[in-house]
Order: C-alpha cells, then structure tokens, then sequence
C-alpha cells in the first residue's frame, strides 16, 4: 500500500501488544508503507518518550520495533541534550538506541561529546572512541580524547577512560580514568586536587572527596600528605535544618614526621582542632515555639586548637596564613524591638603562644539590656538606658561579676530660626563588682574588695550647620563644640585603690577589671566641610578636631586631628588623617592613602606611621612604619594582572609580597603567580615565623574543574 500527503501525513505506530504503553509519532509529507515497513522522507519528525528527531529517511519495523533514521539527525533529549549523526537506530521493544558518528552538547554547560559511535539502553549510554570539551567546536582550546565512555542520562554523570588532556594540539596530560557531572545539582565525588613543591616541606598533595548524602547536609573531606614534614586530613560538615539557620564543623588532624618535628623544635608534633558557626535569623520564635514581633538572632563561632599550625595547615595557598596570636570563641543571642534590646554574649579567648589558657580573661557571659532613644514633653527632652552584667572568670588569680549602668539624659532645642542648635545631656553611669577566688601571685598595693563607682557627668552643645549652592559645586559646613563638665564621683571597695596604677600609664593585667575612663573638663572642637559637584558626588571631605582638657595646674591640649579625603580628578583620590601630639610636639600617627582607578587599572598605596612615646621593646616597639600596596590591571576581557608588596620600613623587613596573571575564557581560565608570607611557627623558644615562598599554577578547564561547594559557602538546601 502507497500513500503520497500533499502537506503532512500523522502515523500513530504501536509496537506488539507486550509493548502496548511504547509510542511512536512519525510526521512527514511522504509515507509508504509495505506489509509491516513503513518508509517515510522529506520533514521528518519522530516523537518517541522524551526524545525528538528529525532526519531526511526513517524506516520502521512494526513486528520488531526497530526504528532507523538516515541523514542530517537531530535529536532533542528533554530539551537538555542535542544530539547529531547520520545514522541512528531505536529499538522500541529492547529499548537500545545507535548513533553514528555520535555527537552530543548539553546546553546547559555547553560541553559537547563527539565519537565514533554510541549504544544506549535506557538511561545509559555507552560511547566508543572520542573527544569531550566544553570549549568552541571548531577550534577547541583544550579537549580530551578518550577510547570508550558512559554516560547517565538521568544522573548526568559522565565517565571518560584512557584520556588524554590537550591544550590546543599539545598533549599535556594523561589519566586512566576521569568522571565529572554535568549537572548543576550537588553529587558525591573527587573534588579537584591541590598540589606543591616546597624546600622545606617536600611534594604537596592534597585531595578533596565530596560526599552528599541529603540535600540539606553534605561532607567534605581534605587529605593531605608533605613528604619532607607530615600528613593529615580535614573535613567540613555543613548543613542547613531550616530556612532561616545554617551551620558549618570543621574538624583537623595533623601529624608531624620526628624529623621536621627535632630540626623545627616545634612544642606539638600533632596539630589539631575544630571550628564550629552557626547562625539563626529567628531563633526566639523558631526555638520557642512562639509568634513574637521584632527580630532575632543567633551566632555561634567556636574554635579551639591546640597551636597555631592547625589553621596554617588546612589549606597550602597562601591566603588562609594566619598571623593571629589570639583566638576568640563567642555566642551572641538577642532579642530587638523597635523600643528594646535583649542580648547575651559569650567570649572565650585562646591564647597560641602559651601552653595554657588558666590566666586568660574570659567573658562568660555578658547580659546587655538597652533601651533605646526616647523622648518626653513633645521632644524636648530624650533618654535612654543601657545596662550589662559581665561574669568575668579564669581559671587561676582573680575573678569578677561586674555591672555597669548607663543612664544619659538630652535636653535639645534650637535658636535663630534653626540657625543653632543647643543641647544639654545629663549622664549618670555606675559599676559594681564583686571579686572571688585568690591570686596564685597578689600584685602588691591592689585589693580586691567588692565595691562600687558613681559618676554623673554633664555635656553642653553647640553646633550649626550652613550650606552655600554655587554654579558647580555645593558647600556645607558644620561647626560644634562640646563642653564637657566632670561632675561628682563617688567610689569605695576596690575602686579606692586601683584607679591611680591602671590611669597613670602603668599596665598590669589586674587593670583589665578596671575598665573606667578618666571624664575631664574639656572643650572638644569639630568642624567638618564637604564638597559636591552637580551629580553630588563628593569631592571633598575635611574634619579637624581639637580636645582641651581643663586641670587645675595648666590647660592640657589632647591630640589634633586632621582628617582629608579629596578627589583629584574624576581617577585619583588622597586620603589622610593626622594626630598630633602637642606633650611631644610630634605626630602620633600618620595614614596616608592614594587611590587611582581608571577602567581597568586599580592602585592602592598606603602608609601608617605610629609613635607610642613609649621605651622600645622588642615586643612592644615605640615606633610603626608600614607600607602596602596593591595594583590590579585588566588589559582586557581575558588577560589580568595583580601585584602585592607590604614592607615594614622600622624592622626593614619585607611582609608579603605577591605578582601574578590570570587568563580568562569562556571554557577555561589559566593562573601563574607568585607569594611570599610569613607565617607564625610554635617552637620550644618563642613563637617564631618562617619565611615562605610560593608558586601557584591554577588551571580550569571549565565547566570541567568546578567544585561541588564554588558557587556558595552553602550549597545544601533544605529538602523539599
């Protein structure tokens, strides 16, 4: 039987009846049929399940279910994957498909497959001889050419054995075996390797394995091996238990070889520790059950570690290096309305260049209780209160539960038709503490009586502000002065005796329980001055600031501050900011900062000098010199440019150093670059630093070389 459509000709083809639910659509503008073989040309389109095809012939078996196509095949799976040959074959019945030559892109990653041929049995699909790339088809930057591969439709998971990577037609490198997703969603696996060479540590290796077992939790796990000096591992735990909290543990081990561990004099031959965050948006209403207005929150970041190297042996790029010689552990909770504020902190301090914590302060916890600016009598008169309890303990010497009251009062108004405004505040403030446990040493002339200080104080304000439009610019000035009167102290206990040791330049630890600032006469002077140009961008920006402080012998002049940041031109901008000492006749302290920026070019320098007017010490230095620098240069869409360099011009001795390129395309991305830092060492003498150099080369051959965890500190979600 022969058929011959003019427009479009509609077969609804059915296998036997064991495959009854098996469909097959062929749409054409010719079809002939001949006992169980239907032959159709021109236009064609098979729908089959998920799959959409359109070649120039087709042939059909109805008894055995074999469809074949011929010549210019397209092939659409799930609107995903798009699929080119010149032969294909399905097999309704054995649900087998063939393509040759076999070509494959999905269209989200833009990687294509080319081969030889292919063979598919429902979702899997097996490739023979080929090339993969994520790169332009025609001329790839980089490709791997592989002697068999499979591929998971429904996972999308591909594997490739017997590759060999080229960059352009250069063979670079070989494996046996590779596997990577093409999916978007998180999957268990091997993450890219981190490799080194190092003088002092031998052959780096480190190798991520990435294991998912819910969508709302995930582990990743870091083990690493330094020939010349040890190994360990780290992991990561990380999840999410609801929309509004998430959480992160880690967890690290090290183990020294006894050779770097003698040559080092290090105090630890194993480092190790963990690190646990967490934070909640809603805990009181998500925790208590409860359907409370205002906000909340939790945040918890704990660490603990037995030296420093378990933070500087985590990872091995140079950027994680830690100079920190302190460590804090703390949980924040609160509570915030629109008139209060509720909160609890916990601190804990770790001190890495001691073996013990006995003698740290800690802050176990502090309740805060604020309540925020009011007013009374329409306005004109506001206050607020703040209150914080503090438990303040260690484990050897003294500790204290102490207490602390704020009370200030604002009296406001203005004069001249608003042209000044006045204010008077009344402050009262008052602390209490109550000492226990004995001192292992007891520090001579200090007694640790429970007792109280109170204290009212009194500031008066003056202040204007004038703006002056002009043609281009705008001008606004602002001048205050704030007269600030002792008032009355009252003081017994403990306060009797401690306060002429901690206010007289002499520091003991002992002094940190007393944390009470001298409250002078003085007369504080601000003027402020700003510029705009039309658009109100500002171009410049000017503070000055001068203390005098009234005692009853002399006039004291606190340190003048000088405080300018300018725009000179629409590239180049100078910050600066001066305090200077009128007791020493010098500067205190000098920042100074130039910035350009102009399309693709960055340039930061900057300088801080510092002088204490103290004797120098090795560990306290009198004086701080200090330059950093940094320049980024985009040359264009694919090729960057970076440099760093910090040197300390007092011990002249450089601090880091950094230059290096990066290399960016659509489909890969190619680094080079080169670091020097100083990272802290426990030894048995002090705490030493080493001097460090690196080379990193970082190559992505994208959408390949991406880890599970790049695109979000937190990729888990919560199930649906």
């Amino acid at each position: 039987m022969r058929k011959t459509l003019l427009f479009l000709a509609l077969f609804l083809l059915y296998t036997s009846s064991i495959y009854a639910s098996e469909k097959v659509e062929i749409y054409a503008t010719f079809i002939e049929t001949k006992n169980n073989i239907v032959e159709a040309k021109d236009g064609i389109t098979v729908v089959y399940k998920d799959y959409y095809l359109s070649a120039n012939r087709a042939k059909y078996n109805r008894l055995t279910g074999v469809l074949e196509l011929f010549d210019n095949i397209r092939a659409n799976y799930k609107q995903d994957y798009r699929i080119l040959g010149d032969y294909a074959m399905l097999n309704i019945k054995k649900k087998e498909k063939q393509f040759a030559p076999f070509y494959m892109l999905e269209k989200v990653t833009n990687v294509w497959i080319s081969a030889k041929e292919s063979s598919a049995l429902n979702k899997d699909v097996n490739i023979t001889s080929g090339v993969v790339s994520g790169c332009d088809q025609n001329n790839p930057l980089w490709k791997m050419e592989f002697s068999s591969s499979d591929f998971d439709y429904e996972s999308k998971w591909l594997n490739l054995y017997n590759t060999t990577l080229y960059i352009y037609d250069i063979p670079v490198f070989y494996l046996p075996y590779i596997g990577y997703s093409l999916d978007r969603r998180r999957k268990s696996g091997l993450l890219i390797p981190a490799l080194a060479l190092s003088d002092r540590e031998g052959f780096y290796y480190q190798q991520p394995l990435y294991i998912v077992f819910y969508d709302s939790w995930d582990i990743e796990l870091r083990p690493q091996i330094r020939t010349y000096r040890g190994y360990g591992i780290y992991g990561d735990f990380r999840f999410v238990d609801s929309p509004v909290s998430k959480g992160k543990l880690r967890v690290g081990y090290f183990k020294e070889y006894d050779k770097y561990f003698y040559e080092n004099q290090l105090v630890n031959n194993k480092h190790y520790g963990f690190n646990f965050t967490y934070e909640n948006r809603d805990v009181v209403n998500q925790w208590g059950g409860i359907d409370l207005d205002g906000q909340s929150g939790l945040y918890v970041d704990i660490n603990n570690m037995n030296d420093v190297d378990y933070i500087n042996l985590a990872y091995n790029n140079g950027i994680e290096l830690t100079t920190a010689k302190q460590v804090l552990s703390r949980i924040n909770v609160f509570y915030n309305t629109d008139y209060n504020y509720i909160g609890s902190y916990f601190k804990y301090y770790k001190d890495l260049e001691t073996k013990n914590n006995d003698n740290t302060l800690q802050q176990l916890p502090t309740l805060h209780y604020h309540h925020y600016l009011d007013s009374l009598f329409q306005d004109y008169l506001r206050y607020s209160v703040d209150i914080q309890a503090k438990n303040i303990q260690r484990v050897v010497n003294k500790s204290a539960l102490q207490a602390d009251i704020n009370l200030p009062l604002d009296l406001e108004t203005s004069l001249f038709d608003e042209y000044l405004n006045v204010s008077y505040q009344a402050n009262l403030f008052g602390q209490y503490s109550r000492f226990r446990s004995t001192d292992v040493v007891p520090v001579v002339g200090v007694s640790y009586d429970s007792g109280y200080f109170m204290r009212n104080y009194h500031r008066f304000t003056m202040s204007t502000d004038l703006t002056k439009p002009y043609e281009d610019l705008t001008h606004v000035v602002s001048l205050g002065a704030t007269y600030t009167l002792g008032g009355t102290e009252r003081r017994n206990g403990y306060y009797e005796h401690i306060e002429e040791l901690c206010n007289n330049g002499y520091y003991n630890s002992e002094c940190d329980f007393y944390n009470i600032k001298n409250i002078d006469e003085s007369l504080e002077v601000d003027f402020t001055q700003h510029l705009y140009d039309k658009t109100t961008q500002e171009i410049l920006y000017h503070r000055l600031t001068q203390r005098i402080i009234y005692l009853k012998e002399k006039n004291q002049y606190g340190e003048l501050e000088n405080e300018l940041n300018i725009a000179l031109g629409d590239n180049l901008s100078f910050y600066n900011d001066m305090y200077f000492n009128y007791d020493y006749g010098k500067f205190s302290k000098i920042y100074n900062q130039l910035t350009f920026t102009h399309k693709s070019i960055k340039f930061e320098l900057s300088h801080l000098y510092k002088d204490s007017f103290v004797d120098d010490t090795d560990e306290n230095p009198r004086y701080t010199s200090y330059i950093t620098s940094t320049a980024r240069y985009n040359y264009n869409k694919h090729y960057s440019y970076k440099f760093r360099y910090d040197y300390d011009l007092e011990s002249q001795r450089q601090k880091s150093r950094e230059i290096g390129f990066m290399y960016r395309k659509r489909c890969w991305d190619f680094g080079l670059r080169y670091v020097q830092n100083r990272r802290p060492q426990l030894s048995k003498d002090s705490s030493s630093y080493i001097d460090e150099r690196f080379i990193y080369i970082s190559i992505a051959l994208k959408p390949v070389m991406k880890s599970a965890t790049e695109s979000s500190d937190y990729a888990v979600k919560l199930p649906e």
